[in-house]
């Protein structure tokens, strides 16, 4: 028999209510061994009461307290939970009481994980329960739910049926190797085959889309000194978050910090004016600045339109030669000293804008091209489920590498049979992403990343 567990399953802190949650055949037992309900408890229905140390009879605090039995429940096994007052030392004491009376202290995401085993949850699902628990937009939120809901295994089984299929007619190619068979076979493998690359393609042309939205976009505002890097992250912001002086070098760390654009999670690193100094401070956050733009999904190169070039802009542009960039020309609003095809030649192929940070102008164009450089492989998919997870990335791209080496051997006039250890690779590693075909300790690693009581 599964022990019985037990965690606070609400943040720890200060809090009007905190909850004990408990799962496992005993949870009922010791719920009425430390909850003393004011009228009958009865299933599935709150009672007030009182928590009572069961060996002194001493009250730990008032509380609300529920048995809800199995399968109905989270975990699909009997579950008990306690909403007892939010502090520390009440949730605390309760705990103890509780593991006193027979639970044992759950591992963090085992009341999901036994979710995941009881057949309630399958992997992808159980993995999107810690996305809606960190979403920090709505956009990412719903996304993390339609997974909840199981829209991308949805798509995953129906491709693994797919190939199940296609294992199903290369065996009878096997075993009937007639020539009409045969042409039939490779006709109906060569069908299946395409079919499913193509869906294969579809998913993995969101993963960059779903990754932003669960993660964050993570863009660095790079420039010269003094070009209006701090301006525009406080009119992005809407909010005077950065100093701005006519002074060059005024800022000399990162600033970083997050806005939701139209349910897009910014991750937005103010950087250091990068020039050469001889001020070490100033020169250990113009490193810090280099690493911000190494790491950047995006980088926004800031250009003082109003003055000519410098060395200083000509450095910053090698500096950046590779990232995707969007160059912007800022300070629109005066008289312009650089011309468009002049910051153009500084970095081919980025994307050039004309702003004014002090203005706010241009910016509504600027937050434009961010949704549609975000959007755009979202937007081809349709309805499509977006993929948010690297590992399902992984596995998706392993399956489609599986079946591009099949169609090789297909379109080499291979036997049929060679093919089958391909498809069958693609149909595992779709597996692993259900955790249908997902090794143990697959499966403990990704519980292993969740928060204790969930």
């Amino acid at each position: 028999m599964e022990e019985t567990i037990a965690a606070v399953a609400t943040p720890m802190g200060e809090g009007g209510i905190g909850v004990i949650r408990v799962s496992g055949a005993e949870a009922e037992r010791i719920l009425l061994r430390v909850f003393r309900p004011a009228q009958r408890l009865a299933p599935r229905r709150f009672s007030y009461g009182r928590v009572i140390d069961p060996e002194s009879g001493e009250t730990v605090d008032e509380a609300m307290a529920v048995f809800l039995p199995a399968p109905w429940t989270y975990t699909r096994e009997d579950v008990a939970e306690i909403q007892c007052h939010g502090s520390a030392v009440a949730l605390g004491k309760t705990l103890e009481l509780v593991l006193r009376s027979g639970a044992r202290l759950a591992e963090p995401g085992e009341f999901t994980k036994r979710a995941f085993l009881n057949g309630r949850l399958d992997l992808s699902q159980a993995e999107s329960v810690m996305d809606l628990i960190s979403a920090r937009t709505e956009r990412g939120y719903s996304m993390a739910l339609g997974q909840l809901e199981g829209k991308l295994s949805g798509e995953v089984r129906a491709l693994r049926e797919r190939l199940l299929e296609l294992l199903a007619h290369l065996a009878v190619s096997l075993d009937f190797p007639e020539e009409d068979v045969e042409e039939l076979s490779r006709a109906k493998t060569a069908e299946i085959l395409q079919s499913v690359r193509a869906e294969l393609s579809g998913l993995l042309a969101t993963a960059d889309t779903g990754r932003i939205l669960r993660e964050g976009l993570k863009v660095a505002i790079v420039g010269r000194p003094n070009v209006g890097k701090s301006s525009l992250l406080n009119a992005l912001l809407r909010e005077k978050r950065a100093i701005v002086t006519e002074i060059p070098g005024t800022t000399r760390d990162t600033i970083e910090e997050s806005l939701d654009l139209g349910g897009i999670p910014l991750l937005l690193t103010d950087t250091a004016g990068i020039r050469q100094t001889e001020d070490r401070i100033e020169r250990l956050g113009i490193e810090k600045s280099r690493e911000a733009a190494e790491d950047a999904d995006l980088v926004f190169f800031l250009i003082d339109a109003a003055e000519p070039l410098r060395e200083e802009d000509r450095a910053i542009a090698e500096a950046v030669r590779g990232k995707r960039c969007f160059l912007l020309l800022n300070k629109s609003d005066l008289p312009q000293a650089v011309a468009e095809e002049e910051a153009a030649a500084l970095l081919p192929g980025a994307e050039l804008l004309r702003i004014s940070a002090e203005k706010k102008e241009g910016l509504q164009a600027l937050e434009e091209r961010i949704r549609a450089l975000v959007y755009a492989g979202a937007l081809q998919s349709g309805s499509r489920p977006l993929v948010n997870n690297a590992r399902h990335k992984a596995l998706l791209a392993a399956a489609a590498e599986e079946l591009d080496a099949a169609l090789a051997l297909l379109s080499a006039g291979e036997a049929l049979d060679l093919l089958e250890m391909n498809v069958r690779a693609a149909w595992e590693r779709l597996g692993e992403i259900t955790g249908e075909t997902a090794a143990e300790e697959i499966i403990e690693e990704v519980f292993r990343r969740f928060c204790l009581g969930k």
